[in-house]
């Protein structure tokens, strides 16, 4: 759940965000996949993951669409493409190809690893983490968007990566191994 909690707040823009419940949207995804999981066809963590992200990437579509025949303030909310898009580091990062078996399942781990304690961070702290590091966005983008401070997102920041940095090394020593010593360089 943390996982797709994760790739659901990459996809929506931080303004949409305050509108959704993140957490009805996975929720909804997930009755979706249990649904049809006699129709998956994958063998592999990797294929059901992808699958996965699949079926959500389909649920937060469905709920923008809400949005928009709400006739809600669609100029604020960036659409789910160019949100797809603006994350494109982590996705690339995700779907890898040049990687072995083993390194697919290592990046998984990590990924859990990192989702789990994204999860636990709080949520302002979450979201300045997750629009610097992940989505790539400068400090007065972030500021903007949060309507916050560039010395406030800046002191967001660094608390939230700080305290990343005590939960990930404090995981077992195989969990986020690289990460361990600065989780910010390896979330550029």
């Amino acid at each position: 759940r943390d996982y797709l909690r994760l790739i659901a707040r990459l996809q929506l823009d931080v303004r949409l965000l305050a509108k959704l419940d993140v957490s009805d949207v996975v929720q909804e995804a997930l009755v979706r996949a249990v649904a049809a999981l006699p129709d998956f066809q994958g063998a592999s963590q990797e294929e059901l993951a992808a699958w996965l992200r699949q079926i959500l990437h389909r649920q937060l579509i469905d709920e923008f669409r809400k949005f928009r025949q709400e006739k809600r303030d669609i100029a604020l909310e960036m659409s789910l493409d160019a949100a797809a898009e603006s994350s494109g580091q982590f996705e690339a990062w995700l779907a890898a190809n040049d990687s072995s078996p083993s390194e697919r399942a290592q990046r998984n781990e990590e990924l859990l690893c990192l989702s789990t304690a994204l999860a636990a961070l709080p949520e302002p702290q979450r979201d300045a983490v997750e629009l610097h590091h992940l989505k790539g966005l400068s400090l007065s983008e972030i500021a903007e968007r949060m309507g916050r401070t560039c010395p406030s997102v800046a002191g967001l920041l660094r608390r939230g990566l700080a305290t990343l940095r005590v939960r990930l090394s404090s995981q077992n020593d195989q969990c986020l191994p690289s990460w361990n010593q600065s989780p910010s360089n390896s979330m550029r």
